[in-house]
């Protein structure tokens, strides 16, 4: 049968599962706020501009502030770092979720409040779900059982159900994006950044079951929207939300508050960290391997990649305010990292498209750190992280920064006016 159809069976009688004493008093929680949120989906009507938030500790006032200060009006906040009551954060156990962590929900709330206090909306953006326990977390290991068994199809229902119900009203909230990079692809015989035909022959063979990511979206959309009609939902693009991976979706979502998130890190081989470990490191712009080929990157290549998200909205009739550039970076001691972003933004631009620059102090890892320019950290750096303490080293503009700065402030983009 349908696994949508199961799903709907089940909800018709209530829940998937029986609300325990926890998930009252989550809900007696949220309900002190208005009876909804407000309808956020104008917020995105205009170009935002903000930055990931992937740290291991919660972030501080002070970091909120920096980041407003800034000019940027989100942020993209992931939690699946952060020091957890049991085995994951929030949601307790990928293996068999049950209900949310109290005190770890007293964790998030907390910091929801200082972005909102700071001015910042907030994108709730998980690395993990049920059966899909994220790689760092999972000793390395890919997690495919979401892609594979139905039964964590429905406990991800059940988690996003939960989530929106304690969250539904808090003025932070401009977002709940449904998972960071997915990938059902990788364990489904689909090769990364193939050709669209390919991915189409791909996706006629997988509609209809685990792998179909579409279709996993409406069901937990359907999820949310039995707690929270009005709260906006952002989707990642396929194969780890690539921006070329929008090819194979025969049409948009149903649900007219979902925007369509997409991630731009290529060509991979010369903008992560690994190219620094190269005797040589690959340079940019050149010859660089992509998929399963070679071809020149520069300015120009990087748009026409950038260029497909928007043509599949074009196509389906999505408007261009509902298409996000949620992460985009390099690592930062290349020398050609702040050329390639200015590249990235200058196509970004064109659309007056909202981003988030991937990554904002983060306190684990500090590739992608443009405030710490291009020298190395110092052992400071890494003796806060054994200790579990917080990040001592100073940030301030610099260089490689500057392509994000000018924009975050309103300048060097005449198509995107600040918000």
């Amino acid at each position: 049968m349908h696994v949508a159809l199961r799903n709907r069976s089940k909800r018709a009688v209530g829940s998937t599962r029986p609300r325990g004493p926890l998930c009252a008093a989550l809900c007696a929680l949220a309900f002190a706020w208005p009876a909804h949120a407000a309808d956020l989906i104008s917020f995105w009507d205009v170009p935002r501009r903000g930055a990931n938030s992937f740290n291991r500790l919660p972030p501080s006032n002070e970091y909120f502030h920096a980041l407003r200060g800034y000019g940027a009006t989100w942020v993209r906040l992931a939690y699946d770092k952060w020091p957890a009551q049991k085995r994951d954060f929030l949601l307790g156990d990928a293996d068999r979720y049950v209900s949310l962590n109290g005190a770890d929900f007293a964790v998030l709330k907390t910091a929801l409040d200082r972005a909102h206090a700071a001015g910042l909306k907030v994108v709730l953006a998980p690395l993990t779900l049920p059966g899909a326990r994220w790689r760092q977390n999972n000793d390395g290991r890919f997690d495919d059982r979401l892609w594979s068994d139905a039964a964590y199809r429905l406990q991800a229902q059940d988690y996003w159900r939960d989530l929106a119900a304690a969250l539904r009203a808090h003025p932070a909230i401009a977002a709940y994006n449904v998972l960071n990079e997915p990938a059902p692809e990788a364990k489904g015989g689909l090769a990364e950044h193939a050709d669209a035909g390919e991915m189409r022959a791909w996706y006629a063979r997988v509609k209809g079951g685990p792998r179909d990511l579409p279709l996993f979206y409406a069901e937990i959309i359907e999820a949310i929207r039995d707690v929270d009609p009005v709260t906006p939902v952002m989707v990642d693009a396929g194969w780890y939300a690539a921006a070329d991976a929008f090819a194979y979706w025969p049409a948009p979502l149903a649900d007219s508050r979902t925007l369509y998130a997409f991630h731009m890190y290529e060509p991979y081989a010369a903008m992560s960290a690994q190219n620094l470990k190269r005797d040589t490191p690959l340079t940019y712009p050149g010859v660089l391997a992509f998929g399963e080929s070679e071809s020149y990157w520069d300015g120009e290549r990087v748009a026409r990649y950038l260029d497909q998200p928007f043509e599949w909205a074009k196509r389906h009739g999505v408007p261009e305010t509902r298409m996000v550039a949620a992460e985009f970076g390099c690592m930062r001691r290349l020398p050609h990292c702040a050329r390639y972003l200015e590249d990235v933004l200058a196509a970004l631009d064109r659309y007056r498209a909202h981003w988030a620059f991937y990554s904002f102090r983060e306190d684990s890892w500090d590739g992608m750190d443009y405030e710490l320019g291009t020298a190395k950290v110092p052992y400071a750096y890494w003796q806060a992280i054994e200790a579990g303490t917080p990040d001592p080293v100073p940030r301030k503009p610099t260089e490689v920064f500057e392509p994000i700065l000018k924009r975050l402030r309103g300048e060097g983009a005449p198509n995107a006016a600040r918000q």
